[in-house]
């Protein structure tokens, strides 16, 4: 008995794309990514570009974005809860306890450092970063900054240390890492009284800095990010780190091994996105977002829009 000709027609169109449906099959089967980020402005920017990419190349996105501090996310991301989020190079000198290693403040030797110990040591992947320094900083009120001639961390020490009024407006973590403000104070020679503080929770500078340009609780300092983009806006000036002791801090993609395997097109979509974010850049787009007021979804896909990578639509 033969077979009827539409069944074989059938059947050998099943043969010919049995490899492309498996493969779609495949796909569909991948869980979606979980993007992540920390709760501040330039980690909502950056994780929003993220979440925006991976969806307009058909991929499915949990947005998890302004997830917590840097403890929480690092947490997260080891024990499976984020697969992906963007991070700092210099992170990798207080991940790893080398706070004193002096490869933390070279771009290209800390970038390869966190590289190797974070995949040996927690199957993570970092991708290729900005060529941007987002490192931690003081800031002050410019008028403040004239009247006493605070340019450098060597001035604020000896204004402190004179007597001069400081109320610095800062977050936990700031206080607390023994590579920021603990460092800070063992290299020139100061040490701030837990009165002389305005604490945040959350790391995002857009706070500290308005609270020091307003005068909140009598604040005058503020800690800030290189990056940030409202310190011109709201006459605020960074007192130099003469003696470089805070490493340099690259943004970048940060990976579970995992997922870079289920997604192997994860490195070219976020490529040019990542080499595109100059320090000018980012302050400006972090500066949209601090200064004007403006969602970071909107600002993040505006300039996606802007640079080619996504049309009117937010597709790629």
């Amino acid at each position: 008995m033969t077979m009827p000709r539409c069944f074989l027609a059938l059947s050998l169109v099943a043969f010919l794309f049995a490899p492309i449906w498996a493969g779609i099959a495949q796909a569909g089967e991948r869980e979606p990514i979980v993007v992540g980020s920390k709760i501040d402005t330039e980690g909502a920017l950056l994780g929003q570009m993220m979440v925006a990419l991976f969806r307009s190349n058909g991929l499915k996105v949990v947005d998890k974005t302004e997830f917590g501090t840097t403890p929480i996310v690092r947490k997260a991301i080891k024990s499976g809860q984020l697969d992906i989020y963007p991070e700092y190079t210099g992170n990798g000198a207080f991940f790893f306890d080398s706070v004193e290693s002096g490869v933390w403040r070279d771009a290209d030797k800390a970038y390869a450092m966190v590289k190797e110990l974070d995949a040996e040591q927690n199957n993570l992947v970092w991708l290729k970063p900005a060529p941007a320094n987002n490192t931690w900083a003081i800031a002050v009120r410019r008028k403040l900054a004239l009247e006493h001639g605070l340019k450098t961390l060597e001035d604020f020490a000896e204004f402190a240390n004179s007597g001069g009024r400081i109320k610095l407006a800062c977050c936990e973590e700031f206080v607390n890492r023994e590579d920021v403000l603990p460092a800070f104070q063992e290299a020139y020679g100061f040490s701030l009284e837990e009165d002389q503080l305005l604490v945040f929770s959350g790391c995002n500078t857009a706070q500290t800095e308005q609270a020091a340009a307003r005068g909140t609780s009598g604040v005058n300092f503020a800690m800030a990010f290189g990056t940030d983009g409202s310190l011109a806006a709201l006459d605020l000036r960074v007192l130099q780190d003469t003696k470089s002791i805070q490493p340099v801090y690259q943004p970048a993609p940060l990976l579970r091994l995992e997922v870079k395997q289920a997604y192997t097109e994860l490195p070219s979509i976020l490529r040019p996105l990542f080499a595109s974010l100059d320090q000018e850049t980012l302050q400006k787009l972090n500066s949209r977002i601090a200064v004007q007021g403006r969602p970071a979804e909107e600002v993040a896909k505006q300039y996606l829009r802007d640079r080619g990578m996504l049309d009117e639509e937010g597709a790629p």
